[in-house]
């Protein structure tokens, strides 16, 4: 089938799914616990194929095995024959929101290890904090993830392999398809480590398969996983890629371009298959998969579902938090400890008061679990409240979790999170984002709502200097597909940052937060910070019919409070609008964009600390935009803001030059 399938695309790797099929096949139908007629039965393994590109290999076996039964698409026989075709559930890497089975979006080399890190750790945490006396069968899942040399070589598997060493995840197995072979070549060219000495010290337990042909020996090696109990399994399976191809296998050939008509047909030969026949599923074959994956799936799933019915019934409240976590749903009065700050001149950084609603929300939500790249401290992120714990090999149950530095391997981990339904969130400096922008960029694809609280988010960082202020940042995760960036202005918007952005259940958000203080502005003044939601809204005006719209997120909205004040006194008609959110702001109505900015009031300053890309479409051919040009500067905030036009007197100024 994957032969087939890459030859008719004329596009695609059939060289890994050949030389893997034997591998797939011992794991799918004799070892994991899945039923292919519920791909969404909670107590199932789950199945990672890290090395994308060899997408047939999913596909072939997702649809030998029959898997259906959700809301996606099947991968039917028609489907493999429209492989990489616009409009199929085959594309050419695997994309878990289209094709029934796939467990995540997989492609760019490593990200499916991490993923099925942050599966193991979810489905861990789920065992700790779920299972009662009599149902330890209930939540066991285990996770299996396939991956070649390519993922072996990005970064992103080396951060996620040692995170997952440390935390002993003895319900992760690795099999890594050991074929020598990528698209330059021999990995003699740039590779020549010891990967099972490497992950030994990051403390896995290694087997070693020496031919992918030897379904016992694989068995064996499955076996040996499934009675491990302190440590993470790497198989390292050796395979010869394209076997059975008399011209092209365990050449650079066979990887990532069609054998050819004639090394197709030849290679059927020596399988012993019609070489004519496209396609072709042998009498007997689905038959084949029913009796066993099929028939033994669907005892385990009988079973699991009536030992959750009895558990229902002895713990009703915790089935309901199951519940709930399976359809991402959150408990009732989930909102009820959200604060509302009074008005302050002093004021809190906006990281600080994130910090009282991650709590606030937390302590309500107990499936809420994430932490940070190393920087709890200064993120605010740990949750403080009794019984929060922090999550380690001998606390799985804990809600804080030490992702190290490692920012890339920390969201992939939290898009396996997601994928398993918990509700993760993951911290950082902003100018990190750079760092784990692979697995932002798969969340959006992915449309998994995980959280990111990205805090030191301007030049207001001071001293650290540029290397650590953020400038191209925000308008890079803006242009960004599917993400959604908020930038709130006080304490009052972070507040209702996150009660907008907790029932989502589709979307990926980034919280972009202050190092530095910011005034709480006084809401019996300026408008309720409910605005938010909309992702933009009038602050104040002096008139309803406005000359000027000073426009300002973040830690701007402030000076842009500040030169309104001054104007509104002089008696110039001016508006004041926060725009916490473009992507929110640009859902609404545009009946209701115009009600905020008004088309005609072209005389507009808009005022952000990083770079002005973008802002234009908001400043219009009549207005101002201050914002960074170059990078920062190390230096006093005091100093910087003066230096790079960030006062009071260069926004007035703006306006009135303007007017």
């Amino acid at each position: 089938l994957a032969m087939d399938a890459v030859q008719q695309a004329n596009s695609g790797h059939p060289g890994a799914p050949m030389s893997l099929a034997p591998v797939a096949y011992e794991l799918w139908q004799n070892h994991m616990r899945y039923d292919p007629a519920a791909p969404a039965w909670p107590g199932r393994d789950r199945f990672v194929l890290s090395n994308g590109h060899a997408s047939m290999l999913l596909y072939s076996i997702l649809h030998l095995a029959g898997v259906k039964g959700d809301n996606r698409r099947p991968v039917t026989l028609d489907e493999i024959k429209r492989f990489r075709q616009l409009g199929s559930c085959t594309p050419g890497h695997p994309e878990s929101h289209l094709t029934t089975g796939v467990e995540t979006t997989t492609g760019p080399l490593g990200q499916g290890i991490s993923n099925a890190v942050g599966m193991a750790l979810a489905a861990r945490w789920m065992h700790a904090n779920y299972t009662r006396p009599g149902f330890e069968s209930l939540f066991n899942s285990r996770v299996f993830a396939i991956c070649g040399d390519g993922c072996m070589m990005e970064g992103i598997s080396s951060e996620a392999a040692s995170f997952a060493g440390h935390q002993k995840l003895s319900n992760l197995c690795l099999l890594y398809d050991d074929n020598q072979i990528t698209i330059d070549g021999s990995t003699s060219l740039a590779f020549t480590e010891d990967v099972g000495r490497r992950f030994e010290a990051y403390g896995w337990r290694v087997r070693r398969v020496a031919d992918a042909n030897d379904r016992a020996g694989v068995a064996v090696a499955l076996e040996a996983f499934e009675d491990t109990a302190d440590l993470p399994t790497l198989v390292i399976v050796k395979s010869k890629i394209a076997w059975g191809a008399p011209h092209k296998q365990g050449t650079r050939d066979a990887h990532g371009e069609p054998l050819g008509v004639d090394e197709v047909a030849a290679t059927k030969k020596f399988y012993g298959w019609p070489e004519d026949a496209k396609f072709l599923v042998p009498a007997g074959v689905y038959e084949h998969f029913q009796k066993g994956i099929g028939a033994r799936g669907a005892g385990l799933h009988a079973e699991w579902d009536k030992k959750f019915a009895e558990y229902r019934k002895q713990y009703p409240d915790l089935a309901a938090q199951i519940d709930a976590i399976e359809k991402r749903e959150l408990p009732a009065g989930w909102d009820k400890d959200i604060p509302s700050f009074p008005a302050d001149a002093k004021g809190l950084a906006t990281r600080e008061s994130s910090a009282k609603l991650i709590n606030a929300v937390g302590k309500n939500v107990p499936w809420l679990v994430g932490g940070a790249a190393d920087l709890n401290p200064s993120t605010k992120t740990k949750l403080t409240f009794d019984g929060a714990g922090t999550q380690q090999a001998d606390s799985p149950g804990g809600r804080n979790i030490h992702f190290g530095v490692r920012e890339h391997a920390m969201g992939g981990i939290m898009n396996g999170m997601a994928q398993s339904k918990l509700r993760a969130y993951g911290s950082g400096f902003l100018i990190f984002s750079d760092y784990g922008r692979g697995a932002i960029r798969l969340a959006s694809i992915m449309e998994m709502p995980v959280i990111y609280v990205f805090t030191h988010d301007s030049i207001g960082v001071g001293e650290d200097g540029p290397t650590h202020q953020p400038i191209e940042h925000l308008a890079s995760l803006r242009a960004m597909p599917g993400m959604t960036v908020i930038r709130p202005g006080d304490a009052n918007e972070v507040a209702e940052a996150w009660r907008t952005i907790m029932p989502w259940k589709h979307e990926p958000v980034i919280l972009a937060l202050t190092r530095q203080a910011l005034p709480t502005l006084d809401r019996t003044k300026y408008a309720p910070a409910s605005g938010l939601a909309k992702g933009g809204y009038t602050l104040a005006e002096s008139s309803p019919t406005p000359e000027l719209i000073l426009i300002g997120t973040g830690s701007e909205v402030m000076l842009c409070v500040e030169a309104y004040e001054k104007l509104k006194a002089e008696g110039a008609k001016v508006r004041l609008v926060s725009l916490p959110s473009w992507e929110l702001f640009e859902k609404q109505t545009q009946a209701y964009r115009d009600s905020v900015l008004p088309p005609k009031v072209t005389k507009r300053v808009c005022v952000e600390m990083a770079s002005t890309f973008g802002w234009e479409r908001y400043a219009t051919t009549g207005g101002t935009i201050i914002g960074m040009t170059t990078f920062g500067a190390s230096a006093p905030l005091k100093d910087l803001l003066k230096h790079f036009g960030f006062t009071v007197e260069a926004v007035y100024a703006a306006a009135k030059k303007l007017l």
